[in-house]
């Protein structure tokens, strides 16, 4: 009927008939024809369709009048929008009345519909769609984990989020087989640490093995989200083992330790230690359980602090380091040393390709030409070294012992000095507890303010998200003296400090910020304060609004920091639009620039969402906004390899302005970290180009930064980690989150280019068994190696085309003689072998001008073969596993370990199904344990300019 009907004429006019039946057949068909005739019926009875004139209030309103003539089993456009505003206007009443607690009218009809709703799920068998149907769904243990990523993604609201949370804890631990990992990750949600604690315990306590392992597996899972004064907090709720004597144990308040004495809390851990230790050596009557339980929960406190993963991290990037020391050679031979910039990037460089790596090669073999550094270029190439030995803290503090104040060996420069004390905060970043009080002291016991900046910064990154007072007070002392270098560092540290604790100090401190002059200072507080508010969302609105109403453009640029972090990775509408409106709309050029770039902390959970926000903003007229539009792509999109992104910034690469050029290089390394040239040619492209602008003489300054930091930035940490802003469980980790956002302040101040340190991930699977230890096991993973594999060494004449010096001319007439004198002479030395009745092998008898030939290509690849690839590779634990090769990993069905969750990246906790026999471990190399590194390098130099002893040859 539908095809022959050429008009809705007819029945438009059946509505002027008297019969109700004539008029209900002609608006059963009009409804049937609307969407092909809506023109025509449009002008006779607009009243009737309020959906088609876009008034879905009105449309919304006479749906739920109809009561249950309104059929939501139709699959049409009209009931799809019209259930989803109903669902929407629901869920808006249930927002406020969470937001101002108190009852909120709702109408009855349109509970009915929601209602209505939910059961076409639970009879459609669509329980994802209805939480309230979770225990009645066939797989309860997937739709609790749909409903938490559901959670996270598409509930605006923090409080209702934490409603939802707290009703999935409640129904997940009324399971039969309780999933712990899933409820202690919404415990991390919720920042419930007696609840983690209770659950940690009763696993531990279990007789069953594989209950420890698994509470093994949720301790690394915790530690990856990257909350230190959180974990702190749960480490310290555990009950001791019950044997030991109660006088000999004072027990552990729960208060946060930014609240107690630190010394106190270090003596309730070693009164802990000892107790255990006492026990187990010397006690015959002592319960074998709570043994057990002490040697489990020893092993779970050091997981908890962190010195676990930091130790075996080290391990792997040491041993896995692929570094190729052959680009910086060629940067720093491109570099003229009387352009500072250039030469600080590559210290920069550098230190981010090492991080973590503790492979200072590069260090000790420049000394001469790293010894040019002065003033503040001395204090980057001090600090450098805490990115390189990040994580060595055992040793972080012997390794800067030369360069710390009042150093025997030391040169007496404060910029060295103030180096070497940023450079402990970057070792002990988030795992600040056994330095603290030594940078606490360093700072109160100087007036330099370059000593003073780098104290700050120190302990900052130290005590992150502590909040702790002593050390609040610390900093805020060296806030007054009113410094403009010391200042700024202070203001940052305070937001470090205090991150995400919406302190009410921040009052005292942003009017503060309006009574000093400096502008360093008051861009330093304002980052500061914006740190404070770290994911409160809603809290937050109240500070955001008084800071983006701000007379002072740094406040504002301070307020759209503040917008970021607090809804940082909620892709929240309303922080979205609050941005778009002061990037096309504010009279300042950095806040605009920073409203842009802060769109990419709002999107980083959606990272797709970025390109197409930003691609306008991209082609602005403004250099500063298309500055921020490449950093926020960077940003979100960091490690994705997103084609997207990769589309956006290629024409950003090649702008006529030198900054956003800079700007977009850093964003595409950003997004092209750890992905390979086998899966986007365009990776190869891009390091050619870095090549390129490196090289070339006439590029300009801020360019060749830009390639020189991309540089290092694409092969961070011996090209073995990526930048990741979400943990596998979806959590935000938040020293990610605030050492990129620390890191985009590096446009004022360079020295805080090594803050993206924090952002690093290791891109590693490490299984571990019940010790803890790494056993020898393989994995498969199934895609070709090509795809995944390190990007091939670049050959030694790239080095070489940077000498000046031009290439001889030689004429044509005179090499093919020399060709054909070549081959004759190797021809008859051929014949000579042959009849002696020895083969030639690779590189004996040749000449040595062959052998100087040969050298010269020592780093180049070796020709591949002519065949064809495997479709898979087998790995061996630990082993390197890029995020985009997770998807292909599996475990073989032979194999003697089986892992105690699903997961193909991190520290995996490992069942062994073959215990009774003897294990093999992988013996990973433990970095180099140097106490000095200047020490170290200069007794190097001096054994290599050493001439050998006389020696008489005999045959």
């Amino acid at each position: 009927m539908a095809m022959t009907v050429s008009s809705a004429g007819g029945l438009l006019a059946m509505l002027n008939e008297t019969h109700p039946s004539l008029k209900l057949h002609a608006l059963s068909n009009l409804n049937t024809f609307v969407d092909h005739f809506w023109p025509e019926i449009s002008t006779s009875v607009p009243i009737m369709f309020f959906y088609y004139l876009g008034e879905l209030n009105d449309s919304l309103s006479y749906a739920l009048g109809a009561g249950p003539l309104f059929d939501i089993s139709e699959d049409t456009e009209y009931v799809h929008t019209l259930l989803a505003k109903a669902i929407d206007e629901y869920a808006s009443l249930l927002n406020k009345a969470v937001e101002f607690v108190k009852v909120v009218e709702i109408d009855t009809r349109l509970e009915a519909i929601v209602e209505r709703m939910l059961d076409k799920c639970i009879l459609d068998g669509r329980y994802q769609q209805a939480i309230e149907a979770i225990t009645k769904s066939d797989n309860v243990q997937a739709t609790l984990s749909y409903c938490c990523n559901i959670s996270h993604s598409f509930v605006n609201r923090r409080e209702y989020r934490h409603r939802v949370l707290y009703l999935l804890v409640h129904v997940f631990e009324k399971m039969p087989s309780p999933d712990y990992l899933s409820i202690c990750q919404c415990l991390m949600f919720l920042e419930e640490p007696v609840g983690i604690a209770r659950i940690l315990e009763k696993l531990l306590r279990s007789e069953d093995k594989s209950d420890a392992l698994l509470a093994f597996q949720i301790a690394f899972d915790l530690i990856e989200n990257d909350h230190q004064a959180f974990l702190l907090d749960v480490r310290r709720r555990f009950s001791l083992p019950r044997y030991i004597p109660s006088e000999a144990y004072q027990p552990v308040s729960i208060e946060t330790e930014s609240s107690q004495d630190a010394n106190a809390a270090k003596s309730e851990d070693t009164q802990m230690e000892d107790g255990n230790q006492a026990v187990t050596e010397s006690s015959p009557t002592a319960d074998p359980k709570e043994v057990t339980y002490a040697e489990r929960l020893t092993k779970l406190k050091e997981i908890l602090s962190g010195e676990t993963s930091i130790q075996l991290t080290l391990q792997f990037l040491y041993s896995h380091n692929k570094s190729d020391l052959l680009i910086l050679k060629t940067i720093k031979q491109s570099v003229e040393m009387r352009n500072s910039v250039c030469h600080s990037a590559t210290i920069y460089a550098n230190a981010i390709m090492h991080a973590g790596t503790t492979v200072d090669t590069f260090l000790r073999e420049n000394l001469h030409w790293l010894s040019r550094a002065t003033n503040w270029a001395k204090f980057s190439v001090t600090a450098g070294l805490g990115v390189i030995h990040r994580g060595h803290l055992q040793q972080g503090t012997s390794l800067m012992d030369p360069y710390l104040p009042m150093s025997a060996s030391g040169d007496g420069s404060p910029y060295s000095e103030g180096g070497a004390l940023y450079a402990l905060g970057l070792i002990h970043a988030n795992h600040g507890e056994g330095i603290k009080q030594f940078l606490r002291y360093s700072l109160s016991s100087t007036n330099v303010e370059v000593i003073q900046h780098g104290a700050c910064l120190g302990l900052g990154l130290a005590a992150l998200g502590t909040a702790d007072e002593e050390v609040f007070d610390d900093i805020k002392n060296v806030l007054y003296t009113d410094s403009a270098v010391a200042g700024e560092a202070a203001g940052i540290s305070i937001g470090l400090l205090m991150v995400g604790t919406a302190s009410e100090k921040v009052d005292e401190i942003l009017a503060y910020a309006h009574e000093t002059q400096h502008e360093k200072l008051i861009r330093g507080l304002a980052l500061g304060i914006a740190l404070t508010v770290y994911g409160r969302e809603e809290e937050a609105d109240t500070l955001i609004e008084q800071m983006t109403r701000d007379q002072d453009p740094i406040i504002r640029y301070g307020g759209m920091y503040a917008l970021a972090l607090a809804y940082r990775g909620t892709a929240n509408n309303k922080a979205i639009r609050q941005l778009l409106h002061f990037a096309v709309s504010d009279v300042s050029d950095d806040v605009r620039r920073t409203a842009v770039l802060a769109l990419g902390f709002i999107l980083y959970s959606q990272p797709e969402q970025t390109p197409r926000i930003v691609s306008l903003l991209s082609e602005s007229y403004n250099p500063h906004v298309r500055y921020g539009a490449a950093l926020a792509v960077g940003i979100s999109c960091a490690g994705t390899g997103s084609s997207e992104a990769i589309s956006l910034l290629e024409p950003l690469t090649s702008d006529v302005v030198d900054f956003v050029r800079q700007g977009a290089l850093i964003a595409m390394a950003m997004v092209m970290v750890q992905i390979s040239e086998a899966s986007d040619s365009r990776v190869g492209a891009f390091r050619r180009q870095l090549e390129k602008i490196i090289l070339d003489k006439h590029e300009d300054t801020m360019s060749k930064m830009g390639a020189i930091l991309a540089s290092g930035i694409i092969d961070a940490g011996g090209r073995n980690v990526t930048i990741k802003m979400l943990s596998k469980t979806r959590h935000d980790r938040m020293t990610a989150v605030v050492g990129l956002a620390v890191f985009t302040q590096s446009w004022y101040w360079y020295p805080l280019i090594y803050i993206i340190s924090l952002a690093f991930s290791p891109t590693a699977l490490i299984g571990l068994n019940y010790d803890l230890k790494v056993p020898r096991f393989e994995f498969l993973s199934h895609a070709k190696p090509s795809l995944f594999e390190y990007p091939q060494p670049i050959v030694a004449t790239t080095a070489s085309a940077v000498k000046l010096k031009l290439p001889t001319a030689v004429l044509s007439t005179s090499a093919r003689a020399k060709a054909r004198a070549s081959k004759k002479e190797a021809d008859q030395k051929a014949v000579a072998e042959k009849s002696s009745g020895t083969e030639s092998t690779s590189g004996k008898g040749k000449s040595s001008s062959d052998r100087d030939g040969d050298s010269m290509q020592v780093d180049a690849p070796p020709e591949k073969k002519v065949g064809v690839e495997l479709s898979f590779e087998i790995l061996t634990n630990p082993a390197r596993v890029v995020p985009a090769q997770e998807k292909f990993i599996k475990f073989l069905e032979d194999s003697r370990y089986t892992p105690v969750k699903s997961a193909a990246s991190g520290f995996i906790l490992l069942k062994d199904l073959r215990p009774s026999e003897p294990e093999v471990l992988s013996l990973t190399d433990a970095p180099s344990s140097t106490a000095s590194t200047g020490a170290t390098a200069v007794n190097t130099q001096a054994e290599e300019s050493r001439s050998p002893q006389p020696f008489e040859y005999t045959s």
